[in-house]
């Protein structure tokens, strides 16, 4: 098993927004579990907690972000999803991946996967994302 980063949209316009992508990352987390022999961290599920740090304070969100940064020096690798887009956090990631000179890899949910979040989506009330 492999020891990887998980980098997916996080920030939203409103508290549908962060659901959906709470969702999504909770289900690359298992993508990596179950179909890629990863053992998945993600900072944005974590560090986002109630009592943790608050991303809508941009304070927050720069020691968040630079936390989960830190992770990825003891990871084989970070993986970005990007089935929702690449997000202006992600693309710090990516950026943070080149300078230290770590692989990364850029990855797309499996068809079931994507079905498992509309399903979700349909039955929490949400408009459908497009997949990009």
């Amino acid at each position: 098993m492999k020891r990887v980063v998980v980098e997916s949209p996080y920030a939203a316009s409103d508290e549908q927004g962060i659901d959906l992508n709470e969702a999504y990352a909770e289900i690359a987390m298992h993508d990596c579990l179950v179909n890629h022999n990863e053992s998945p961290y993600a900072s944005h599920l974590l560090y986002t907690r109630r009592f943790v740090l608050r991303d809508h304070v941009p304070a927050d969100r720069k020691l968040g972000i630079e936390a989960g940064f830190f992770w990825r020096d003891v990871a084989e690798k970070s993986i970005f999803y990007k089935d929702l887009g690449m997000t202006s956090g992600m693309q710090l990631g990516v950026d943070d991946c080149i300078a230290k000179d770590k692989p990364y890899e850029v990855r797309r949910l499996p068809d079931k996967l994507w079905e498992q979040l509309m399903e979700y989506c349909y039955s929490a009330c949400m408009d459908e994302p497009k997949r990009r």
